[in-house]
């Protein structure tokens, strides 16, 4: 007899254990995803600071194309105001799109590629999407270990009941967009 009440403490001990172990994992990697989409905003924020800046540059030699700085801006504003994953991704194709239109622009002024401000520019750009490109490898990366870890066994029955019932979304942009942004952005004047 009491050697089975030892079997049953030890047992429940262990379901506890595996329990605990299963939740805290997942809490851990639920801190770790949102951790590494705030890295990502952060420099997502900085290169919307950077792009006034860019536009005044070049706005200062090619005043006469106003659509462009006009397209630059409003992605940029929508990128600013965009809320979550899904939303910001929408924003980034934009943004992307109109930032190789204002390079484009700016290709057409040899005088402006040689300002030591636009240079400056260029290098704080080309650093911000390399550091973009890291933080969104980081965060998918914790997205698939927070969704793998959700669904295995025993932790699938463990976060259904802590509240854990969905996939994290995956920071992925559209196609074409989504393989220029894999490899740096060539903006060279």
């Amino acid at each position: 007899m009491i050697g089975l009440i030892i079997v049953l403490v030890v047992l429940v001990l262990l379901i506890g254990a595996i329990f605990f172990y299963a939740y805290n994992g997942l809490v851990r990697l639920n801190q770790r995803v949102d951790e590494s989409w705030s890295d990502i905003t952060v420099q997502l924020k900085r290169r919307y600071d950077l792009i006034p800046n860019l536009i005044n540059t070049v706005k200062g030699y090619a005043a006469h194309e106003k659509s462009v700085f006009e397209d630059v801006t409003k992605a940029r504003a929508e990128a600013v105001n965009a809320t979550g994953v899904q939303e910001t991704a929408k924003a980034e194709n934009q943004i992307q799109t109109t930032l190789k239109s204002l390079f484009a622009v700016a290709e057409n002024y040899p005088d402006l590629k040689a300002t030591q401000n636009f240079q400056e520019l260029q290098a704080e750009l080309i650093d911000t999407e390399d550091k973009i490109q890291a933080s969104r490898r980081f965060y998918n990366s914790m997205v698939c270990d927070f969704n793998t870890k959700r669904l295995t066994f025993p932790t699938k029955f463990i976060a259904a009941k802590a509240g854990y019932t969905k996939d994290k979304e995956y920071f992925e942009l559209d196609g074409e967009q989504q393989t220029q942004v894999e490899q740096p952005i060539n903006v060279t004047f």
